[in-house]
């Protein structure tokens, strides 16, 4: 789902004056969209989390082919550093073709499920998942552990980290490989954007700080938090609520085997990492309460989660299956899915406001050659 819940009929809207303001519950919208970057907290379930000796020890993994069996696919394969941890294909491939877009991986401390269909309750548990899925990297605890056998180098590096030889205990050592990962990723959250800069200086009233915002995109926003309503699924910080949405048209979808949010929360809830499970590092298991209180119900079919709109302008495909190659088609599906068309002016205006959701790296995001940590 590219645009939330489309709410009333935005065809024809007229466009209002540069300079009008907006009314208080818009503006109460636009506050809540901010700021940015959020602070910055600890992942409770991981006790890495933040340890730069973790970041540095993810960052190694996250590009090294040796996490598949068969030596040549990484989690870099799919998510690409020079397209925005991306991989422009439609459907992601790792050992065979996925029926969804590869997601990108930025701003994920800010979540609480993870993946399109929810499946993890942890950054660390998405990291793992890929490990062990036979289409992806077909790896399993015996041969994470053999990485570290044969590197010992790395091993180093997992023992000063975690305190402990990675040989001990393999379902362990592929938990505690997910937990480096997850710390590597919080550290990729996006930048600043025209957006972030235009909504501080509304908030303050500087109006020159506000003239170098264009108008088309004062106008899209104004339609993105009032007559549109794409606010009501891409609200806070992060433009997305983070929950699981049906947006797609039932006769020209393709489900397929898909069944989104329904199975997810199945897999979920059987998983034995997830946050009701030993390796929580949370003592209070505060974290696990939602996980706690799913109940898997049949309308969750066909669901997928809503994804942040930051930098949407420079991770096509769109949709959870990639079915949108251009961000003009995945906003109008947005509003068909709920019987909403969008004029051509308000069309133009929402998409001019989006792209200035693209931070100043656009798809090219920084990629350190050089150890972030000594580690170990």
């Amino acid at each position: 789902m590219l645009l939330g819940l489309l709410a009333g009929t935005v065809h024809g809207v007229a466009q209002a004056d540069e300079s009008a303001a907006f009314t208080p519950a818009q503006l109460s919208h636009v506050r809540s969209l901010g700021p940015w970057p959020p602070a910055w907290t600890a992942d409770p379930a991981n006790r890495v989390s933040g340890d730069p000796r973790a970041v540095e020890l993810g960052r190694r993994l996250f590009r090294d082919p040796r996490m598949s069996p068969v030596g040549y696919i990484a989690c870099v394969t799919c998510h690409q550093p020079d397209r925005a941890f991306t991989d422009r294909r439609a459907r992601a491939h790792g050992l065979a073709d996925l029926p969804r877009n590869t997601p990108a991986l930025a701003n994920l401390r800010q979540q609480r499920w993870y993946g399109w269909d929810g499946a993890s309750d942890s950054l660390w548990l998405a990291s793992v998942r890929p490990m062990l899925d036979p289409r992806e990297f077909d790896g399993n605890p015996t041969s994470i552990t053999r990485i570290y056998e044969r590197d010992p180098e790395l091993a180093a590096c997992y023992a000063a980290v975690f305190g402990t030889e990675p040989v001990r205990d393999a379902q362990e050592t592929i938990v505690n490989t997910g937990k480096a990962l997850a710390a590597f990723q919080e550290t990729m959250v996006t930048g600043r954007t025209a957006f972030d800069r235009y909504r501080d200086a509304l908030l303050r009233n500087d109006a020159s700080a506000m003239a170098a915002y264009p108008a088309p995109a004062r106008r899209g926003l104004r339609l993105f938090v009032g007559p549109a309503g794409c606010v009501a699924c891409h609200r806070g910080p992060n433009l997305s609520d983070g929950q699981f949405h049906a947006v797609l048209d039932p006769a020209a979808a393709r489900f397929g085997d898909d069944d989104g949010r329904l199975g997810g929360a199945d897999r979920l809830r059987a998983n034995p990492m997830n946050l009701l499970g030993r390796f929580n590092d949370d003592a209070t298991r505060a974290n696990a309460q939602a996980v706690e209180r799913l109940v898997v119900r049949d309308d969750m079919r066909d669901r997928f989660r809503t994804p942040s709109l930051r930098n949407v302008g420079v991770t096509a495909p769109y949709m959870h299956d990639g079915r949108h190659d251009r961000l003009v088609d995945a906003l109008d599906h947005g509003a068909s899915a709920v019987g909403t068309t969008l004029g051509a002016a308000a069309r133009d205006d929402l998409l001019a406001f989006l792209v200035t959701l693209t931070d100043e790296h656009g798809e090219r995001r920084p990629w350190s050659t050089e150890p972030l940590a000594r580690c170990p």
